[in-house]
């Protein structure tokens, strides 16, 4: 976990620096917002998994490249969390009524770094993101033919998963010149979840897909 930090640390305050000789200003921020996350993929009984609410919030650290704004640099490091809710609903698997309840949370430090245009008050931004995976936290039960199997609470074996992640981010939003920010943001993964052997075989190729809607403040820069 240390190795993973220090990298973020290294590679954030390396965007940072490249820039600064030409940038009109380098404006520190703070966000937070709502995740409305699922999973995508190649999943079995894709209709068993449905979306599940969170939260995210950290650093964003905004660099311009161009004297009026319009185009600018933005790394941020999030907490961030994903996962799903299982469907109030009955799944035939062998021959038996097995019913999934409850949710499972994945917590993320996202680390996207996103290129970011400003026309007016409105931007649009897009770029990679890397995630690290710091707990799974299973909260489920399961029945079959309406008799109890299993009932899972605490958190789950990281050994089987992918706990490092590439994927993207995009969205829009509005800024006012004080440094208000609102924004929408969606989250894709380009790595499945689980490694070869993973015990899960229903989502061992998922990925996390995330909504994200926030409310940020850019400090003024100097």
């Amino acid at each position: 976990m240390k190795k993973q930090i220090a990298i973020l640390a290294t590679f954030v305050a390396a965007v940072a620096a490249a820039p600064s000789v030409h940038a009109q200003g380098i404006r520190i921020g703070v966000k937070g917002g709502a995740n409305l996350s699922n999973l995508s993929g190649d999943l079995t009984n894709e209709d068993r998994y449905q979306n599940k609410f969170g939260f995210h919030g950290g650093l964003m650290l905004n660099i311009g490249l161009v004297d009026d704004g319009f185009l600018s640099v933005q790394p941020e490091v999030l907490f961030s969390q994903k996962g799903f809710s299982y469907a109030d609903d009955e799944f035939t698997i062998g021959g038996n009524r097995i019913k999934y309840d409850g949710d499972v949370t994945y917590n993320y430090i996202d680390v996207p770094v996103l290129l970011k245009v400003k026309a007016g008050s409105v931007y649009f931004e897009a770029g990679p993101q890397y995630s690290y995976l710091l707990k799974v936290k299973n909260d489920f039960s399961v029945t079959s033919n309406g008799n109890p199997v299993t009932q899972t609470s605490g958190t789950a074996n990281l050994d089987d998963v992918n706990r490092n992640e590439i994927g993207y981010a995009a969205g829009l939003g509005y800024q006012s010149e004080g440094g208000l920010m609102l924004g929408l943001r969606y989250n894709g993964s380009f790595t499945d979840f689980g490694k070869d052997g993973y015990q899960d075989a229903d989502t061992r190729n998922a990925r996390n897909s995330v909504f994200q809607a926030s409310v940020g403040f850019l400090l003024p820069s100097k």
